[in-house]
């Protein structure tokens, strides 16, 4: 299957249809978007929703022009089948672009399922083919425990999850995992806001915005020695799933940080750990000379995918034991002057 091949679309699945949603704007996140859209082309032909690429307009909050830069990367999307729609952005912008995510949301059709995707995001199957129950949001579980960070003499993770759990009336100890020790990480809600669902982007959109500016301008107590650039979305996120009767995803939902989608984050790390299926759908999905000739204008996409340096970095690494922490495969790569984004 490739970008090229018609999408065969069914009437016959039972399933009501849902919205793909992802951010694209100038920059690195328009040829990542791309991408998206072409993975989503060739690997779920049968997809019946729309893609619609959520592009921040200039003022308000970006000072600057943030719109999808060229005509090239543009008439691919839409060849792509892909809408783009614009929003505006109030709150967040260029001090925070993490929160296009949030207000974007405002821009979907309101009561329409969505699934949300960060951009840099792979499609490695049928998304059709997974049994959402958008009535119960949930999120990604491939994170680490990047927040809160403990301070020896400060709160712990108990004292500082249950303060924002408080803060908006939600109930702390049924979104613990019991499983897990007191204080470990993984016992708290958490998760990575590179996809998450529901079943109306109106309401989780305006949630999500309340609870994160909330968060912003007024943190409890609890948070004074707490950095919220750039985790904010992902502190807020989860107080957002559970106030609406969400949680960990179930193993029906094993696709999305796997067989399905892949959150690849930037190129040296997707060639350094993911897997040869990734790669493959990659390499299909740009070999169209009119999809090669948007993202050749990325020096970083040109380098890694057509000039071979993707290749190099994943010669360096044996996927089956690779360096831990993530930063320490980073300083390899940098090491070897392949460090690029």
């Amino acid at each position: 299957m490739t970008p090229d091949t018609p999408v065969q679309m069914t009437d016959t699945d039972p399933r009501p249809p849902f919205n793909i949603a992802a951010i694209a704007q100038g920059g690195r996140l328009q040829y990542e978007a791309l991408l998206l859209a072409a993975s989503l082309r060739a690997c779920d032909p049968g997809f019946r929703g729309r893609l619609i690429l959520l592009e921040p307009q200039p003022g308000g909050a970006w000072p600057e022009d943030p719109r999808i830069q060229g005509e090239e990367t543009r008439e691919a999307l839409l060849r792509l089948g892909a809408e783009i729609q614009p929003f505006h952005a109030a709150h967040f912008g260029a001090s925070y672009p993490q929160g296009n995510k949030i207000e974007a949301l405002a821009a979907l059709p309101a009561g329409e399922p969505f699934l949300f995707l960060d951009s840099d995001t792979l499609i490695t199957g049928a998304l059709s083919d997974i049994p959402f129950d958008f009535d119960r949001p949930s999120a990604s579980m491939r994170r680490e425990g990047t927040w809160p960070e403990i301070e020896l003499y400060g709160p712990g993770h108990s004292a500082i999850w249950k303060s924002l759990y408080d803060r908006f009336g939600l109930d702390f100890e049924s979104s613990l995992d019991l499983s897990e020790p007191d204080e470990f990480w993984r016992r708290y809600l958490y998760f990575n806001a590179g996809w998450f669902f529901y079943r109306d982007p109106a309401e989780f959109g305006a949630r999500f915005l309340e609870y994160a500016r909330s968060i912003r301008s007024d943190p409890p107590p609890e948070l004074i020695c707490q950095k919220l650039d750039p985790w904010l979305d992902q502190v807020a996120l989860p107080l957002v799933i559970h106030s609406f009767g969400g949680g960990r995803p179930g193993p029906e939902l094993a696709p999305l940080d796997g067989s399905a989608t892949c959150h690849w984050r930037l190129l040296p790390l997707l060639y350094a750990r993911e897997s040869d299926r990734v790669v493959e759908v990659l390499e299909e999905v740009s070999r169209p000379n009119w999809i090669k000739k948007a993202l050749k204008e990325h020096d970083p996409f040109k380098r890694m995918i057509y000039q071979g340096k993707g290749e190099r970095v994943r010669a360096m690494f044996d996927r089956e034991n690779l360096p831990w922490p993530e930063q320490k495969l980073r300083n390899r790569i940098k090491k070897a002057k392949l460090w690029m984004r």
